[in-house]
């Protein structure tokens, strides 16, 4: 599955601003933890889900307007799971990893009209993986019986952070968003936490 954030101008042509790829621990599993983007994803996927939004946009009009995209590729196929204009920014959003990542804003790219030159944008970009990580409470423990999260401990699991945004856990459910880079060849710190139900970080009360 695949995030793609996009706005539409003026003449309903799409313009992608990002593009990060769903990670799973399995089959079953149905969680948000990890979405990453990469110069290889976007040099991948860049014109197809571009041509898949751009069909959209001819088709309903729409005009001036940003929204968020969750698809499915399966086989040769797109299926859309979720356009949604309330998701393009905000908390834990995709945006504000592409801009980590490549080194534009979305936002500004969407209210200024401009749309970025992404040949000359990867061709400055490293193989570097940049992900978000949603370090939702998958522990099982409720939040009232949770005295701490070690976030020393977390920053300590990945090579690179570059922000940690931590969360009131008693009220929202979430401990953070992490957002790393990471080397191609150490992929398995995003498997690890992938999997984790993160008890590893948490001190019950």
């Amino acid at each position: 599955e695949f995030a793609v954030d996009v706005w539409f101008d003026d003449n309903s042509n799409a313009v992608v601003v990002g593009i990060h790829q769903h990670l799973f621990a399995s089959d079953h599993d149905v969680s948000d933890r990890v979405y990453f983007t990469s110069k290889q994803l976007l040099e991948r996927y860049l014109d197809e889900f571009g041509a898949f939004a751009n069909s959209i946009g001819k088709q309903l009009g729409v005009k001036n307007f940003p929204v968020h995209m969750e698809l499915r590729r399966k086989q040769d196929r797109i299926l859309p799971i979720e356009v949604n204009p309330m998701r393009f920014g905000g908390w834990c959003s995709t945006a504000d990893s592409t801009a980590m990542a490549f080194g534009f804003n979305p936002y500004v790219s969407y209210f200024k009209c401009e749309v970025p030159d992404w040949n000359s944008i990867l061709a400055h970009k490293d193989d570097t993986v940049n992900s978000i990580v949603v370090l939702d409470n998958s522990s099982g423990i409720d939040a009232a019986k949770i005295a701490t999260f070690d976030y020393a401990a977390l920053e300590e699991a990945f090579e690179r952070i570059l922000e940690l945004r931590r969360t009131d856990f008693m009220r929202y459910n979430v401990f953070g968003f992490l957002f790393s880079a990471t080397r191609p060849d150490n992929m398995a710190e995003l498997e690890h936490i992938l999997s984790s139900d993160l008890r590893e970080f948490i001190t019950s009360r």
